[in-house]
């Protein structure tokens, strides 16, 4: 038997170079943020909350990107989105409920900006804002830099397609392009930009936008966990090796509305949700570890279980945390005076 075939016998997590044990922790990141997510939507129609953007349907390439990356030295820009990806690079379940009920104990902003808009200088995660898109700019800001300092690290960073037609994706991508950066451009693309239709909104595809930028397009099954995997790692590997830039399109389904204010039945139907989840990859992903015996219906149970624990004692923390004060709003606005 030559080494190829020998190799190719091997389960697919093995031959990209995925342990057993790193297979089954990227599903159970999966599989904690579509229960955070899940338990979030029930805490905004309980009143407990009072708004939120959900991921449910993203996070197996969310999950799959960031064990592609390095989590200790790269920089990550998320965007509202990104609970799974997050939550892989360490951010915690305290952490994320903390920013939900909007106390001043968040760390992504203290209770002042609004769900999703993640921000840890521990993490490498850049603060993100509303207005979408502005982080592929900043993005290639920070792999800009990497290559001036010599640093071996690359930027990622994502976005919805809808915001792949705004100037700061254009923009991004051909600075980034010019100056072969180390940069990893993720387009997450749900179908859908807020209520509009990706047949409204683009006469082809995201990635094929690379093309005139100079670098290398791929669009991806973003529901299949190992093949997010191998494309995010090899975009990684090209970045190191001074190639520049990937623009990577993930295609995905939003099962969920856009936001808790979204009517999503407004512009879609029952039917074509429940298709889509019948796509769902997180089952697929499942499966896939159940046939390599590193998974089973038992550690599966045992698993939610103690997932609900510990979203029940996040959401405990949070809601007794206190809430920041009146006169904190203006912290952070102006520069503090300093003795001289």
């Amino acid at each position: 038997m030559n080494a190829k075939s020998a190799l190719e016998q091997k389960p697919k997590h093995e031959q990209l170079g995925l342990s057993d044990q790193k297979a089954v922790e990227m599903y159970k990141y999966m599989l904690l943020a579509r229960k955070y997510d899940e338990r979030i939507l029930l805490l905004q129609r309980a009143g407990k909350i009072n708004f939120h953007v959900s991921g449910i349907g993203q996070e197996v390439a969310q999950v799959a990107s960031a064990f592609a990356l390095d989590r200790e030295q790269d920089y990550f820009l998320p965007y509202y989105r990104d609970y799974g990806f997050v939550l892989s690079v360490g951010m915690t379940l305290k952490e994320l409920m903390l920013c939900a009920f909007a106390k001043a104990e968040d760390p992504n902003s203290g209770g002042r900006q609004m769900p999703g808009h993640f921000g840890s200088k521990k993490l490498r995660i850049v603060t993100g804002s509303s207005p979408v898109t502005t982080q592929v700019p900043h993005a290639v800001g920070v792999a800009l830099a990497a290559k001036m300092q010599k640093k071996k690290l690359v930027s990622f960073v994502t976005f919805g397609e809808g915001s792949s037609n705004q100037g700061d994706f254009h923009e991004g991508c051909n600075f980034a392009g010019v100056h072969k950066l180390p940069v990893i451009i993720m387009c997450e693309n749900n179908q859908y930009a807020i209520s509009v239709p990706i047949h409204k909104q683009l006469a082809g595809k995201v990635s094929d936008r690379a093309l005139g930028y100079g670098f290398p397009g791929l669009r991806v099954d973003g529901n299949d966990a190992l093949e997010v995997y191998r494309v995010v790692k090899e975009a990684r590997e090209r970045a190191l090796r001074g190639e520049g830039p990937t623009l990577i399109e993930a295609m995905m389904y939003r099962l969920s509305p856009h936001s808790t204010s979204d009517n999503d039945l407004a512009y879609r139907t029952k039917e074509e949700v429940e298709e889509y989840r019948q796509k769902d990859g997180i089952p697929k992903f499942k499966q896939y570890l159940i046939e390599c015996g590193l998974w089973s219906e038992e550690q599966e149970e045992a698993y939610v279980k103690e997932l609900s624990e510990q979203l029940k004692e996040a959401i405990d923390y949070a809601d007794r945390a206190p809430f920041p004060k009146p006169e904190d709003t203006l912290l952070h606005v102006y520069a503090d005076e300093r003795e001289e």
